[in-house]
């Protein structure tokens, strides 16, 4: 299925017609023509396999390419022990946390910001989840009160950098870097420095369980990339975000209220960054402002792998999905061939940068 939006030219090529609030340009003119349509088709002067490549479809081919080559070097490196169920079942799991916030940052990066803040807002919020008040609360009533708390603590995180970023015209990368020291020093303040043990075994065991051999937190990761592809290509909310990213004065001249609009992204992410953070007190039964170390890095490396323009105007969530899965199977292959983390870290900066660069063909290549 498609999975992502083409950008609008940043020399002035009009916001695609079907947004809500389109209008014709401030110039008086005939109404502007729509723009290209959900799928991003590739330009008309390019044909073949070039043409197919820019595309969404030959995106997404090339990460599907990029990841069963991957999984045949783990099979050949690792054997049996890649193989298996299980570790299929593993890599799942341990990329369902970091696939979550992905999803979230998909539609900041889509509407032209960044979100450096994430991996603290998901320390805040599974702190403030396991203090001893919020499972009293839990135990007199239902340990959805935990859920709640986390993702009330996520969204509000989102709506100071979202009002910051908007209304105040800080720069995201400012506001979000503030975010990250101040939202990580509250965790510690507020834990004292201390590991939170999650008590309520109704939350462990729901969270920790599986349906039909797959385990929850798969099925949560699943069900959020669902929602966020809808979202993002089925809807209006989708389409201005798009529009803002890809020229936010053409999106204010069509009607779209870009402050606003931007701020409902910021809120996006970090509900996404407390849906992620249940997660990941239900997989170590902890709540502690270690959590969610460098899942800024984690989470941009992994839209940027998966085609989402770094400048904003296209986005793709199915890309996200396998570029979160391409870096979750090769920490797994590494792990299993006992290759270190630094190692790792040089792996997954050299794909980054080889990402980028290739963006950058696609673009001057389209172009012209």
């Amino acid at each position: 299925m498609s999975a992502d939006v083409t950008k609008a030219d940043q020399a002035g090529e009009p916001v695609p017609a079907d947004v809500e609030g389109a209008a014709a340009p401030a110039t008086g003119g005939p109404p502007a023509p729509s723009g290209p349509p959900v799928g991003g088709a590739a330009s008309r002067s390019q044909g073949g396999l070039a043409g197919f490549l820019s595309g969404p479809a030959g995106r997404s081919a090339g990460l599907v390419v990029a990841l069963v080559l991957l999984v045949i070097v783990g099979i050949i490196t690792a054997g049996d022990r890649f193989a298996s169920p299980e570790n299929a079942l593993t890599i799942l799991r341990l990329g369902a946390t970091i696939g979550v916030v992905s999803v979230g940052m998909t539609f900041v990066i889509s509407g032209g910001g960044i979100d450096l803040s994430v991996g603290a807002i998901v320390a805040l919020s599974s702190v403030w989840a396991t203090t001893v008040a919020t499972q009293t609360m839990a135990a007199n009533y239902h340990w959805i009160v935990m859920v709640f708390a986390a993702v009330a603590v996520g969204a509000a995180c989102g709506l100071v950098n979202g009002v910051l970023v908007a209304y105040g015209r800080i720069a995201p990368f400012i506001v979000t870097l503030a975010m990250l020291a101040a939202a990580r020093g509250l965790a510690e303040l507020i834990a004292k420095r201390r590991t939170q043990i999650v008590r309520d075994r109704g939350f462990i065991e729901f969270f920790g369980g599986s349906v039909l051999g797959v385990p929850v937190l798969v099925i949560v990761f699943a069900v959020v990339a669902v929602v966020g592809w809808v979202l993002l290509n089925r809807t209006t909310f989708g389409r201005r975000t798009l529009a803002i990213g890809g020229n936010p004065e053409a999106a204010r001249l069509a009607g779209i209220r870009v402050q606003r609009q931007t701020m409902y992204l910021y809120i996006l992410v970090g509900v996404a960054c407390g849906i992620a953070a249940v997660m990941l007190m239900a997989r170590t039964t902890t709540g502690t402002s270690t959590h969610g170390q460098l899942y800024e890095l984690d989470a941009i490396a992994a839209v940027v792998i998966g085609g989402t323009l770094l400048s904003g105007g296209r986005g793709t969530v199915v890309g996200t999905v396998l570029g979160v899965l391409i870096f979750t199977t090769l920490s797994n292959v590494f792990t299993l061939n006992n290759l270190d983390t630094s190692t790792q870290a040089v792996a997954k900066g050299a794909i980054i940068v080889a990402a980028v660069l290739l963006q950058q063909r696609v673009s001057r290549t389209r172009s012209s």
